[in-house]
This record gives structure tokens, C-alpha cells and sequence, in this order.
């Protein structure tokens, strides 16, 4: 599957209306972008690609993902988005973060997702299977399978562990990789040097999330001239690094589980799309739907003990039961 080197992430159209998504998603794909991707988690994001891109399913490549495990439940969430984008074929298919080796093992055996996922491309329906996920363990895992066709993972300036194990087993085995994150949640103002450093260290295809048609035109002039950052380029994104310093979550799920029942990684995911794409309202809904939010933290110093970047997660806790209100 050969696609733009930059594509289109699905998520913060959720926050503009159709008229707006259609007028950045047609100028996305009249620049050149031809791979877009959402998941059938990302509220109205299907929908919109769907009405704004059926016209153009000669000139692009759809992708898309679920969080369902069971066969039964994967292969309903496949019409639905088949639905949603308006077409008969999906070309990219994915098993939405996975995030340890017991869900990993879950959604292979009988009755699993990719079950579902193996007929559905067996039928037409799909074209590719991928598998996405924050954890390098898992990703190497599910790369050393042989199943799939891609792996999408967490790559920014921020970010940088996969280089050492995951995308040089995904070369070697021929997995495509794919770049989510690659503004690190919008942590990383410099957008087309970061995307030029994503793409000269190995991943195919990098997927910033737009919702602003200067957005767009930013993101193709990464693609464009895809040459390594030279030394005064890496150091202006090691600024933008060092400004994070021990209060960026990687979601890698080591600080699990959590003693008073926190699901940590997705509460700093929450604080993210609430503070930094401006999702709130989608936020909000999610938050709602947790059993323990960040007033829940007992401050117990647990999680600071399996943390490997160091984080001050109680403190960060704190903070975002400040600002996600």
C-alpha cells in the first residue's frame, strides 16, 4: 500500500462542524494527502470523511480502527464504518490500542477480533489488518506474529524509545509503520520539522491531526522535502522537549494497575484532547463515564515507584482535576 508520506488524522475533526471538516478534508486531499485515518471511537470523525471524501475513494486510502475484542462485536463495528465512510471496501482495518500481551492474546484466539477481521478481508471488506498501541512490548509482540500488515504507534520528538527495537523489527519483517502522536498531543509547536524528524528516522507515513486548513498546508511542506533536521533543527526540538520535562505521559501503562482503581494513562489522555485539542466536550463525556477520576487520586506514591520517565503523577493529578472541569 503506497500512500502520501503524510496523512490525515481523524481525530480533531470531531470539533468542527461538517461544513468545516469538509472544507479542510478537501483541501487536505487536493494538496496531496491521500491516507486518512479515524476509528470508530472518534464520535462523528467516520461520518464526516465519509460525506466530505466518498467522491474521491479513486484518489485515497481509508483507514480506520476498533476497540471491539470479540469476533461478533469487531465485525459489527466494520459495517458500521463501511457505513460511515460510504464505501464498500475499507483499505486498512485496525485493532485499536492494544495495551497488554492478555488482550494481545484475546483478540487472536478463536473468537478474537482479528477472527473477524481475517473474513472481513477474506469477504472484500478490508485490505489490510493493522494493530495499534502505546506499549513497545506489545507492538513487538504483535509485529513478531506475522499477522499484520501495519503497526501504529506513538513517534514524536518526545517519544523517540521505538527507535531502538520496534521500528527496526517492523522493517525487517515488513510492517508498515504508521505515526500517531507525531505532535505528541499537540506538545510539539513546530509542526513540519517535527514531522520531517518522524519521517527521517523510519516511519512511512506520519498522521497529525488537523482541524484548520493552515494546518494542512503546514503538514504537506513537511512531506514535501523529507530531509533529516540538521543540528540547529534538533535543538530547537530538544527545547521544545525540555519544556515538558517530567510532565509528559507516554501512556506505556507501567504505573498500572493502580491501587484505587485510576486508569492513569487515560486520564492524562483526557487531560490532553481537553487542554490541548481543545476537545472538551469529548472530553468531559469520557471522563464522566470513568468510575475514578483525578479527584480520585489517594496520593498513594505507588505510581511513582513504577513510573520509568519519573513523572509526578499525584501532582499531575492535582493539576488536571484543576483544569478539566
Amino acid at each position: 500500500m503506497l500512500v502520501s508520506a503524510v496523512g490525515f488524522g481523524g481525530i480533531p475533526i470531531q470539533g468542527v462542524s461538517f461544513e468545516e471538516a469538509d472544507r479542510i478534508l478537501q483541501t487536505a486531499v487536493a494538496r496531496g494527502i491521500d491516507f486518512i485515518d479515524s476509528a470508530r471511537g472518534y464520535t462523528d470523525s467516520e461520518e464526516k470523511i465519509g460525506r466530505s471524501l466518498a467522491g474521491e475513494r479513486g484518489r485515497i486510502r481509508l483507514s480506520t480502527k476498533s476497540l471491539a475484542r470479540s469476533a461478533a462485536a469487531f465485525a459489527a463495528d466494520i459495517e458500521t464504518s463501511l457505513r460511515n465512510l460510504r464505501t464498500d471496501t475499507i483499505d486498512l482495518y485496525q485493532l485499536h490500542s492494544i495495551g497488554t500481551l492478555a488482550d494481545l492474546e484475546r483478540v487472536l484466539a478463536a473468537g478474537g477480533a482479528y477472527e473477524a477481521a481475517a473474513a472481513a478481508r477474506a469477504a472484500g471488506k478490508i485490505r489490510w489488518i493493522g494493530i495499534t498501541g502505546h506499549s513497545r512490548e506489545i507492538m513487538l509482540a504483535a509485529i513478531r506474529t506475522g499477522l499484520f500488515d501495519t503497526a501504529q504507534f506513538p513517534f514524536n520528538p518526545i517519544e523517540t524509545e521505538w527507535e531502538d527495537e520496534v521500528i527496526p523489527a517492523a522493517k525487517a519483517a515488513g510492517v508498515g509503520t504508521i505515526c500517531m502522536k507525531p505532535l505528541a498531543g499537540g506538545a510539539i509547536r513546530n509542526r513540519a520539522l517535527a514531522l520531517r524528524f518522524e519521517l527521517s528516522r523510519g516511519m512511512d507515513v506520519v498522521i497529525p491531526g488537523m482541524d484548520a486548513v493552515e494546518q494542512v498546508e503546514e503538514n504537506v511542506s513537511a512531506g514535501e522535502r523529507i530531509a533529516a533536521p540538521d543540528a540547529a533543527e534538533l535543538a530547537a526540538l530538544e527545547a521544545e522537549k525540555k519544556l515538558w520535562g517530567d510532565k509528559f505521559c507516554r501512556r506505556c501503562g507501567y504505573c498500572l494497575p493502580c491501587p484505587n482503581g485510576l486508569n492513569i494513562p487515560f486520564l492524562f489522555l483526557i487531560d490532553g484532547y481537553y487542554s490541548r485539542y481543545e476537545l472538551k466536550d469529548w472530553a468531559l463525556a469520557r471522563l464522566a463515564a470513568l468510575p475514578k477520576k483525578f479527584v480520585d487520586c489517594a496520593d498513594c506514591g505507588e505510581c511513582l515507584e513504577k513510573c520509568p520517565y519519573g513523572l509526578a503523577i499525584p501532582d499531575m493529578m492535582k493539576d488536571a482535576a484543576k483544569r478539566v472541569v
